[in-house]
């Protein structure tokens, strides 16, 4: 599931508007970044911890020329999943019905009665003339070139 098969999915959530899902997603996932580049790890009950790890620096080995290299030290990631997300993935545990999205429940009001305010005539704005038509300045459609006809033939001469 990519991005934005999960905003589509969190959609209905959020009575279907998806500019506010992605919003949401986006900050769950900044705050996420934030925390965990401070050196903090992100707990979530029953899915998982995030850590950000150190790694030393170490050798290792070029796989296509068979060389060894020194790799850096860096920081890197860490997801440990918690137990109840492992129980789940193996099989040892049901997982329980997903949340369904809220139901809008619509009240039906009594129609009360409008009062209709007057409204003053709407003044018209005057109509615009059409210009007047000239029939000698009337412009006779394009016409189109004749085609090129290939040079006669010139018929031999008569002799005398």
């Amino acid at each position: 599931m990519n991005k934005a098969q999960f905003i589509a999915l969190l959609a209905p959530h959020f009575d279907n508007n998806k500019k506010e899902t992605a919003r949401a997603v986006d900050i769950v996932f900044d705050s996420i970044v934030r925390t965990i580049s401070k050196g903090e790890d992100v707990m979530i009950n029953d899915f998982g911890k995030f850590k950000k790890v150190d790694r030393a620096a170490r050798k290792g080995r070029n796989p296509f020329t068979g060389e060894t290299i020194q790799i850096k030290a860096s920081k890197k990631v860490r997801f440990l999943p918690a137990k109840a997300l492992k129980e789940v993935i193996s099989g040892a545990r049901k997982l329980e019905a997903a949340p369904k999205p809220p139901v809008k429940v619509v009240a039906k009001v009594a129609p009360a009665k409008k009062v209709v305010a007057k409204k003053a005539p709407a003044k018209k704005a005057p109509a615009k003339k059409a210009p007047a038509k000239k029939v000698a300045a009337k412009k006779a459609p394009a016409k189109k070139a004749p085609a090129k006809k290939a040079p006669a033939k010139k018929a031999p001469a008569k002799k005398k």
